[in-house]
């Protein structure tokens, strides 16, 4: 599949420090930050810098670096938010059926409270 890249996403932005943030960590090729509409006690997201529109374009294109360094500070927000121990989910929606918002890769990292199911039967 070939994907459409938008420069002007507030994802893009953010990353560009054109749009402020509230930053909780930062490494080389990822940044990680509080959700602005927080769904849950602890709301993360977790993106790469590069242009990568969903999780399947950034795992199948991205270098081995760039995924390695997105999965580390994953397990470090993690971590740092005390989220190991009592549970945590994490989101990732991709285009229009996932009500895919924001058109970069992100990864919602949600806990602090039970979250209750995912997705119920239907």
């Amino acid at each position: 599949m070939a994907y459409s890249y938008d420069d002007q996403n507030i994802f893009a932005k953010i990353i560009r420090g054109e749009i402020p943030n509230d930053t909780v960590a930062e490494t080389e090729h990822s940044l990680a930050f509080n959700d602005i509409r927080p769904q849950a006690p602890v709301h993360v997201l977790v993106v790469p810098k590069g242009r990568y529109v969903c999780h399947d374009h950034f795992a199948a294109e991205a270098s081995d670096a760039e995924v390695l360094d997105f999965m580390r500070l994953t397990a470090r927000v993690v971590a740092e938010q005390g989220l190991a121990d009592g549970g945590y989910r994490t989101i990732s929606n991709a285009g229009q059926a996932g009500v895919q918002e924001v058109p970069h890769y992100h990864l919602h990292i949600l806990g602090g409270r039970p979250l209750g199911r995912m997705l119920q039967p239907g």
